[in-house]
């Protein structure tokens, strides 16, 4: 079983048992969570698609780690002939999160 949910502005395919990172919560590290944007549930074959989202049903996830940061991401701006250049990083702040469960009511 899967499903489509949104969460934080984006889109994620999510099973039991999976981890995942989204864009930083405000949720303590232990808490659970729950998102109600399910937008697909595939269970067994039979496929669910919500219009724009599946009534009943929800996805409950633990919050592992508020405190991650992803890849580093770096910016190169250069304009040719004129000496200029310019290099900045960012680090997107990230929450780790384990999908419990996907209830279908």
């Amino acid at each position: 079983m899967y499903a489509i949910v949104e969460m934080q502005g984006q889109q994620f395919k999510v099973e039991a048992g999976k981890k995942l990172f989204v864009n930083r919560m405000a949720a303590e590290k232990g808490a659970t969570v729950e998102f109600d944007k399910v937008l697909l549930v595939d269970n067994e074959g039979k496929v669910n698609v919500g219009a724009p989202t599946v009534k009943g049903a929800k996805v409950v996830c633990e919050v592992l780690d508020n405190e991650c940061r992803g890849e580093k991401v770096l910016v190169f701006h250069k304009k040719r002939r004129k000496g200029y250049k310019k290099l900045n990083g960012h680090r997107q702040d990230l929450t780790n999160l384990v999908v419990k469960e996907i209830v279908v009511a």
